[in-house]
C-alpha cells in the first residue's frame, strides 16, 4: 500500500475517533475547540461537528466515496474556520495564540483540500493547480505561526520537552526554527515537499516523544488532554500533506 493512500487512512481514521470522542463526550472534539458557552444551540453543534467528523471519515475510507467526503470536510473545515477561528485574530491579532489556533484548523482545511483534489472528476479548483497552491499557502501559514508560538510561548514549550534530552530551551527553539523554515518553503513553492516531510516528520514526533508519554503515563489535566488529541489530529493531517496528490505537479 503506497503512502499516500496510508495517509488518506490515517486521516479518515483520525476524523472516525474526533467523532467518537464528541458523542461520548456530548461537546466539541478538540479539534474543534473553543466554542464559546454562549453561542446559540451550542450542544446541536456539538453533535454536528462529531456527525461531519464520523461521515466524513468514513466517506474517506473508500476511493469511491472519498470525493465526497473530502469537499464535504473542506466546505466545513473552511466554514468552522472563518466563524470560530478568524475572530480570534481580530480580537487580538497582537497575541500570538490566536494564529496558533487558527494555524491548527488550517492543517485540517489544507489536507481536506488536498484530498479533495486528489479525487475530484476534473481539473477545475480545488484540484487545479492554483488550488493546491493556495491549500499549501494555508499549511505553510499555519507552520509560521507554530513556529513563532515556540518563541512567544517559550516558558510552555520548553518545559514539555522530554526529561532525557539535555537543555530543553535548545530543543524548544530548534523546534520553532524548523516550523519557520518548513513553512516557509512550503508557503512560497520553494521546496513544498521537503518543507512538508520535515514538518510531518516534527509533528508526529512531538506527538510521539512529548504527548504519547504522558498519555500512557495515567490521568492528564483536560489542557493537557486536549493538546495530545490536537496534536494526533495535526500529524494525520501532515502526513496528507506530506505525500501530497497525484495530481501536485510539483510534488
Amino acid at each position: 500500500m503506497e503512502l499516500r493512500t496510508l495517509g488518506r487512512l490515517f486521516f479518515a481514521v483520525t476524523l472516525i475517533a474526533m467523532g467518537a470522542i464528541g458523542f461520548v463526550g456530548s461537546d466539541f472534539a478538540p479539534i474543534w475547540q473553543p466554542v464559546p458557552h454562549t453561542v446559540p444551540g451550542r450542544q446541536a453543534l456539538a453533535y454536528l461537528c462529531s456527525l461531519v467528523s464520523l461521515a466524513c471519515g468514513a466517506g474517506l475510507l473508500s476511493r469511491r466515496t472519498a470525493g465526497a467526503a473530502a469537499i464535504l470536510l473542506l466546505g466545513y473545515l473552511l466554514a468552522w474556520t472563518a466563524l470560530f477561528k478568524f475572530p480570534f485574530i481580530i480580537r487580538a491579532p497582537l497575541e500570538e495564540g490566536s494564529y496558533q489556533s487558527t494555524g491548527e484548523n488550517l492543517v485540517l482545511v489544507a489536507a481536506a483540500w488536498i484530498l479533495a483534489g486528489e479525487f475530484s472528476k476534473s481539473r477545475k479548483f480545488p484540484a487545479s493547480e492554483a488550488g493546491l497552491r493556495i491549500a499549501y499557502l494555508a499549511y505553510g501559514l499555519a507552520l509560521v505561526a507554530f513556529g513563532f508560538s515556540h518563541f512567544v510561548y517559550l516558558d510552555l514549550t520548553a518545559p514539555l520537552v522530554p526529561h532525557w534530552l539535555p537543555k530543553p530551551v535548545f530543543w524548544a527553539y530548534l523546534t520553532g526554527v524548523i516550523y519557520l523554515a518548513a513553512g516557509a518553503a512550503i508557503a512560497s513553492g520553494i521546496a513544498r515537499r521537503a518543507g512538508a516531510r520535515a514538518a510531518a516528520a516534527q509533528i508526529a514526533l512531538i506527538t510521539l516523544l512529548v504527548w504519547g508519554p504522558m498519555a500512557a503515563a495515567g490521568p492528564m489535566s483536560p489542557m493537557h488532554w486536549q493538546e495530545t488529541i490536537v496534536s494526533w489530529a495535526l500529524t494525520a493531517g501532515a502526513w496528507v500533506l506530506a505525500t501530497g496528490s497525484r495530481r501536485d505537479s510539483k510534488a
